[in-house]
């Protein structure tokens, strides 16, 4: 038998994002609210799939090839071992996974003495063809939520969920679609959740202000969920392009910028009768709005910072070039930019 590669350790354990030379953070025990693992299904087997109407391989990454059953099976106890570590004593899990996975996962929480609370099935409304045709098309996923231990007193806001529910219980059969083309913006990730899933899970399971982590982060679903739900939130993984998609994704959402813009036009001999509707005969098209001049047009460049993350510099520019300029012989050169916001504001006067 071919000796097996050695398995990564727990990714709950290691921000794969830290620079070598800085130790892995560790994060205390009992210290979690709530998690939500999307671990690797193990499907790159070097077959083939259906995605938006092209065949395309399934093939994801090193990460998501399987390494036998009971290699696969003993990384699905050791990060879970790791999680349950972290979590709180009335804290929750949930994991997602095909069957490729979930009954491995479901029975390595077993062994690890997690109470099981349900298993959900997600149901995607239009999943891709099966290109073989000898299986039924695969249209669900399961999800399954856990508390730490039988002792566990865990959050369940049922209530909540049955007035998402129309006013009857939730059942534990979930019709969700897939992420939508504005959650893909900023780069797309293979195994990407759609975010009206995690804001189910962390309606039903959650309160403000509680500690959720994920402790594979891929595209940043779960951090940028908790962050719009005002719960704090904490994720690893190992790939750096996913840590990269996430931070876009979560860091555009988190800096908004409020532009108002009131335009007043003053006119100083006013129509002697406003309730004059006699021109309403003429062409519909033909308008009488009274001419306009721009007495001011305004364009600034805003830069975001990473650390701070906010916005470390602003100078008004014709043009990106000349805004970059002027940053690079600011006080602020040093401070690492994430990206540049454009405001243009023009005013006009009657």
């Amino acid at each position: 038998m071919p000796k097996l590669s050695p398995l990564p350790k727990p990714s709950a354990q290691a921000a794969v994002s830290a620079p070598p030379h800085l130790p892995a953070p560790v994060f205390p025990e009992n210290s979690i609210d709530l998690i939500f693992a999307d671990p690797p299904y193990f499907l790159s087997n070097n077959g083939i799939t259906c995605h938006a109407g092209r065949m395309v391989s399934v093939n994801k990454g090193e990460w998501d090839r399987s390494r036998g059953p009971d290699a696969n099976h003993e990384f699905n106890r050791l990060w879970l071992a790791a999680c349950r570590r972290v979590l709180q004593p009335n804290g929750s899990i949930w994991v997602s996974g095909t069957s490729h996975v979930i009954h491995s996962v479901g029975f390595a929480m077993q062994q690890l003495e997690f109470k099981l609370l349900n298993d959900i099935t997600w149901v995607k409304p239009n999943p891709p063809p099966n290109l073989s045709c000898r299986y039924f098309t695969h249209a669900t996923e399961t999800i399954i939520w856990a508390a730490k231990s039988k002792k566990s007193r865990h959050t369940f806001h049922y209530q909540r969920m049955k007035e998402i529910s129309g006013g009857k219980q939730m059942k534990s059969v979930w019709t969700i679609p897939p992420p939508e083309s504005w959650e893909k913006k900023f780069g797309k990730h293979p195994a990407q959740k759609p975010i009206a899933l995690l804001e189910r899970i962390l309606l039903a399971s959650s309160d403000e202000g509680d500690l959720v982590l994920d402790p594979f982060m891929g595209s940043g679903t779960t951090l940028l969920t908790a962050f719009r739900l005002r719960r704090r939130a904490v994720g690893c993984d190992f790939e750096f392009q996913s840590v990269s998609l996430a931070l876009r994704r979560i860091c555009s959402d988190l800096i908004q910028v409020e532009i108002s813009v009131i335009c007043i036009q003053i006119d100083l001999d006013p129509r002697r009768d406003p309730m004059d509707r006699s021109r309403s005969t003429q062409n519909p098209h033909v308008t009488d709005a009274p001419p306009t001049r721009l007495v001011r047009r305004d364009r600034n460049f805003h830069f975001v910072g990473a650390n701070p993350r906010a916005v470390v510099f602003t100078v008004a520019a014709d043009d990106m070039a000349e805004a970059w300029t002027r940053f690079r012989s600011s006080a602020a050169s040093g401070t690492q930019v994430l990206f540049v916001i454009k405001s243009e504001t023009e005013i006009y006067l009657a």
